[in-house]
């Protein structure tokens, strides 16, 4: 249903290494980044994904106010475990270590962080291994 998404950033350098540090271990990358030359704007933008299409967007400007849930898919628990050792190294907070969330479904796998704007940010993965 949804295409992309994007949300601004307090610290657009910050995040943007913080988002290219944490979605490594799923397979996603920077893919795109629009600076405010391109634009004529005054804001920057990083686009992440696979190969040369931006799924999550960030963008610099004014925070968000709130915490917003971002969940990203992953292919194993073994990259839902790796997607949490390497935020915990970017300096997310723990929200909820890896393992199985059945409340939801029988093969639920996922990890829970802390970004640095403070929103919950998600790794999962359905698959029964």
């Amino acid at each position: 249903m949804i295409d992309h998404i994007g949300l601004p950033v307090s610290d657009y350098r910050k995040s943007k290494a913080f988002y290219t540090h944490v979605l490594t271990p799923l397979g996603y990358g920077l893919v795109m980044e629009v600076t405010p030359e391109m634009t004529g704007g005054s804001d920057s933008h990083a686009g992440f994904g696979l190969q040369s299409r931006p799924q999550f967007w960030i963008g610099s400007g004014d925070a968000l106010r709130g915490r917003l849930h971002v969940c990203f898919a992953a292919n194993t628990r073994a990259q839902v475990d790796a997607f949490h050792v390497a935020a915990l190294a970017a300096g997310a907070t723990d929200n909820g270590a890896p393992g199985l969330r059945p409340l939801y479904h029988a093969n639920y796998y996922g990890a829970f962080v802390i970004d640095p704007d403070g929103h919950n940010i998600e790794a999962v993965c359905h698959s029964p291994e």
